[in-house]
C-alpha cells in the first residue's frame, strides 16, 4: 500500500521510520516532512492544513492510507474532508473526525466529557468575558498555584501556572478581555493544581476496539536536572519506572476503558490515537488533558518498543479489524534526548547546520523541523 504521513516533526519521522520497515508499505510519502523523512520517504512540499493539496497528492500517488501527525488538521476537519469527498472517502484516515478532535481543541469540551463519564480529573471552572467576575470568585476558592488554560489551541503556550492570586486574576483578564492568546482564550478553564508526577498513556482505536501502546514520560524543562522554562519536550523515556502493574491496571480501568466507552455513549466517532496526559497522585491516576494524536517526543520512545508491523496495525485500524491485532512489546527501555539551538524555547538562532549524524552509532536519530540545504 501507499501511505501519506502529514507533519514535519520527530513524531512524523518516527512514523515514517516504522512504516519504512513494514512489509506491506510500498510507497511512503511525507508532507511536508523534514530532512530525516527525506532519507526514507518522498517529501511533498505543502502544509498539513492545505486540504486541496492533500487531495491532489492522495489521488496522484494512489494513497491507500493517511496518517495525521499534528493536531491542527484534525481540529480543522481533515478526516471529515476525506469522508465528504467522493474521490477520497475510500481512503482511511488515521486521526479522529472534527467532533472527536474537540477533545484537544477545547479544554472545556474535554472537561465536560470527563465529568460526564466519571473520569478522574482536577476540579475546574470554565469562564468567558461575560462571566469573568465568576472566574475571579472561583480563583478565590482555590489554593495556589492557580492553573489557567486557554480553551482552544494556542501552540502549546496557552497554559499558565501562577502562584499569586492577584496576578492570576490579572492574567485571567489578559486572556479573556485582552485576548492574550487570541481566539484560543475566548474561554478560559481554571483548574485546581494537582501535585504529583506526570506520565502519558497512548491508545489506538478503530472506533470499535482498542489497543494500549507502551506508556511514556516526557521531560519538558529546558535545563539540566529538570529545571528552567517549559518546552515542547526535551526528552522522554519508556517504560515509565513508577508505573507498576497495579497502577497501570488502575489507568486501564479508571481512565482508558471509560474514555473509549464514553466516546461510544456520546456517539462521537473516533478513529486514531488518544494521548492521555496523566498525573499520579499517591497511587491514583488523574487526567490532565487529552490529545488526539501521538505525542512528540514520546513517539520516539514508544514506537521502537512495538515489534509488530506498524503498517499492518494502521491498516487494521482503517478496516476496523484492530481486534485481530495482538501487540508485541519489547521489554527493553528506550530513551530520547532532544538537541535544540541555544536560547530555545525563547529567541534562538535558526538555520544552523547539523553535522556528524552519519557517525552516530547504536542510536537512532530522528529529525524535527530540519531541512536539506545543499547550497
Amino acid at each position: 500500500m501507499n501511505v501519506l504521513v502529514l507533519g514535519s516533526g520527530g513524531r512524523e519521522h518516527t512514523f515514517c521510520w516504522k512504516l519504512a520497515q513494514s512489509k506491506i508499505v510500498e510507497g511512503l510519502y511525507a508532507a511536508p516532512g523534514n530532512a530525516g523523512t527525506a532519507l526514507i520517504a518522498n517529501n511533498l512540499d505543502f502544509g498539513v492544513n492545505d486540504f486541496a493539496a492533500v487531495k491532489k497528492a492522495a489521488l496522484l500517488h494512489n494513497i491507500d492510507l493517511v496518517v495525521v501527525g499534528p493536531e491542527d488538521p484534525l481540529v480543522n476537519g481533515i478526516h471529515d474532508f476525506f469522508l465528504d469527498d467522493i474521490k477520497l472517502k475510500h481512503i482511511p484516515v488515521i486521526g479522529p473526525q472534527k467532533l472527536a478532535a474537540t477533545l484537544e481543541g477545547s479544554k472545556e469540551f474535554a472537561k465536560e466529557f470527563m465529568m460526564r463519564h466519571n473520569i478522574p480529573t482536577a476540579k475546574y471552572g470554565s469562564f468567558s468575558p461575560e462571566n469573568i467576575e465568576e472566574g475571579y470568585q472561583f480563583l478565590d476558592q482555590l489554593s495556589p498555584p492557580y492553573v489557567l488554560k486557554a480553551d482552544g489551541l494556542a501552540g502549546g503556550k496557552g497554559v499558565l501556572i501562577i502562584e499569586d492570586l492577584l496576578e492570576a486574576k490579572e492574567e485571567l483578564s489578559n486572556m479573556l478581555l485582552d485576548k492574550k492568546f487570541g481566539a484560543a482564550s475566548a474561554k478560559v478553564v481554571i483548574e485546581e493544581f494537582l501535585t504529583g508526577i506526570e506520565l502519558s498513556c497512548f491508545v489506538l482505536t478503530d472506533g470499535k476496539s482498542f489497543v494500549t501502546f507502551p506508556m511514556a514520560k516526557d521531560y519538558k524543562k529546558i535545563g539540566e536536572g529538570d529545571t528552567g522554562l517549559n518546552t515542547g519536550g526535551m526528552g522522554a523515556v519508556s517504560p515509565v519506572p513508577f508505573a507498576d502493574e497495579a497502577f497501570t491496571e488502575k489507568i486501564h480501568q479508571q481512565v482508558v476503558v471509560p474514555t473509549i466507552n464514553g466516546l461510544a455513549k456520546d456517539n462521537i466517532p473516533y478513529v486514531g490515537f488518544v494521548f492521555i496526559g496523566l498525573i499520579k497522585i499517591g497511587e491514583d491516576p488523574f487526567v490532565i488533558e487529552y490529545n488526539v494524536r501521538m505525542g512528540d517526543p514520546e513517539t520516539e520512545v514508544v514506537l521502537p518498543r512495538i515489534k509488530n508491523d506498524f503498517g499492518e496495525i494502521l491498516m487494521a485500524v482503517g478496516a476496523q479489524r484492530l481486534s485481530e491485532i495482538k501487540l508485541e512489546i519489547d521489554t527493553r527501555a528506550v530513551t530520547t534526548v532532544v538537541a535544540v539551538s541555544g536560547g530555545y524555547p525563547e529567541d534562538y538562532q535558526k538555520g544552523k547546520v547539523i553535522l556528524g549524524l552519519d557517525r552516530v552509532e547504536e542510536s537512532q536519530v530522528f529529525h524535527a523541523g530540519t531541512i536539506n540545504d545543499c547550497r
